[in-house]
């Protein structure tokens, strides 16, 4: 397996309050936010970094309102685990009783991704970084 096969590559809070949730965590955590402009499909997510270099990253935060999500699922942290090959991760999540979310797709300057439930229903996101 490749070197960061299995992994926590990137967590993510969803939100419904993104700027009450912005000051929350500048004020508790002493985070600061940045734009993914120019990251296809990332257009309401914005980095998270702790001080003021955001050139490094610690997670991301959505905006749920502008996100084609369903209304009844609740604010989250949400997270991805690198793997070597999303595609066969996919298969493997079937096999094992598991349900796909959203099949693999492709994120600029960021790798494939695909969103699952695991056989206890739990979400989780992989990802093979890269691309």
């Amino acid at each position: 397996m490749g070197e960061y096969h299995g992994t926590i590559y990137w967590s993510e809070l969803m939100t419904r309050d993104f700027e009450g949730a912005k000051r929350y965590y500048a004020d508790i955590c002493g985070w600061t936010f940045g734009s993914m402009e120019g990251m296809e499909g990332m257009d309401d997510t914005y980095m998270i970094a702790f001080g003021e270099d955001p050139s490094m990253p610690l997670c991301g935060i959505g905006d749920m309102d502008k996100m084609q999500l369903d209304k009844n699922v609740p604010p989250h942290w949400f997270t991805y685990i690198a793997v070597d090959d999303v595609d066969a991760v996919v298969e493997k999540t079937r096999s094992a009783g598991g349900n796909v979310i959203r099949e693999p797709f492709e994120v600029s300057n960021v790798g494939r991704i695909a969103i699952v439930t695991d056989p206890t229903g739990a979400a989780i996101g992989y990802v093979k970084p890269g691309n």
